[in-house]
């Protein structure tokens, strides 16, 4: 029997992924009743927002730097909807959704004529000007931002004032949103960001109105960054200036390489690790920034794919081997 022969089969593979699929899913349903509920849903709002940043740069090849102002305008919103104007949690968090989606419209919309690090630098720019309209917007009260916003209950049914209750809502809505983000990858929508992604020009050249496809994907990674601000600002039940400070787009850069650009595990690999070596380091007498960053060189260097990267790249046991 040759080795080629001897391989697991295509259907052997995606049964071990779906068992691993389904693992991850019952480890984290049980994880609270071990592990500080917080803790966890913080890990998940920064899953979902580095799977947004990573589904503008893994499948369509485009580099924000400005992504921090989608998570942090859509806190914002969500905050004052829900303390202010005193909306169901559901229309509160749609409110600070559809914020960070007409703000993705306008900014894509110029963004996307450059490419590179023109591209780069204009999210940087336009990142940095939502940050001091919000600086000085009276409603953010500034460096205090919205305090006690109120979580409510989730169609009048479900208390979300109880960690637990919040954390299995929170844990939904980040599965739903990666569910989205793999039907939109798989779909042939996503087919044709992939094309762009690979080989712009070839693209245009089939007919595709290249441009259009890229503001709508700028468009979706924008409101799912901003659902990922929403649910941050539900369960800390606060809405700071952090959110949008440039440096929040750095961690979803971070967050991103270390578990892997390009695949749909691996922004939830790299919240889950930065964030739990943020935590155990902040109490430890350590560099915790000279440590965070030493490990991020590690892996780029030793993990050129990320994490979860390298280890999807080893389960391909599909495809022949060199």
């Amino acid at each position: 029997m040759s080795f080629l022969t001897s391989m697991p089969s295509i259907q052997d593979n995606v049964r071990i992924k779906a068992f691993l699929l389904l693992a991850a899913l019952a480890a984290l349903i049980v994880a609270p009743f071990f592990i500080y509920p917080m803790f966890l849903m913080n890990i998940l709002c920064f899953a979902l927002f580095a799977s947004a940043f990573n589904f503008l740069l893994g499948y369509v090849g485009l580099l924000s730097f400005g992504h921090a102002a989608f998570f942090g305008s859509a806190a914002f919103v969500t905050a004052y909807a829900a303390r202010s104007w005193g909306l169901p949690t559901e229309l509160a968090i749609l409110s600070g959704v559809g914020a960070a989606a007409l703000l993705g419209l306008i900014i894509g919309f110029f963004a996307i004529r450059r490419q590179g690090i023109y591209f780069a630098m204009i999210t940087l720019a336009l990142g940095q000007v939502v940050y001091f309209f919000f600086q000085q917007a009276s409603f953010t009260h500034g460096e205090d931002g919205i305090q006690n916003v109120p979580r409510g209950s989730l169609l009048g049914l479900l208390d979300l004032n109880h960690n637990l209750s919040m954390y299995f809502f929170v844990l939904g809505v980040v599965v739903i949103g990666h569910l989205f983000i793999w039907l939109i990858v798989n779909s042939p929508f996503g087919n044709v960001l992939k094309a762009i992604r690979d080989n712009e020009a070839r693209a245009v050249s089939l007919g595709y109105n290249v441009n259009s496809y890229k503001v709508r994907a700028f468009v979706i990674s924008a409101a799912l960054a901003g659902l990922a601000g929403s649910l941050s600002t539900m369960v800390f039940q606060l809405a700071t200036l952090a959110g949008v400070e440039w440096q929040n787009s750095g961690e979803a850069i971070l967050m991103s390489l270390v578990g892997g650009i390009g695949t749909l595990a691996g922004p939830a690999v790299g919240a889950t690790v930065v964030i739990g070596l943020r935590t155990f380091l902040a109490t430890m007498d350590v560099p915790t920034t000279f440590i965070i960053g030493f490990i991020f060189v590690a892996c780029v260097i030793l993990f050129r794919r990320g994490i979860a990267g390298e280890i999807i790249a080893g389960m391909r046991w599909d495809k022949p081997r060199a």
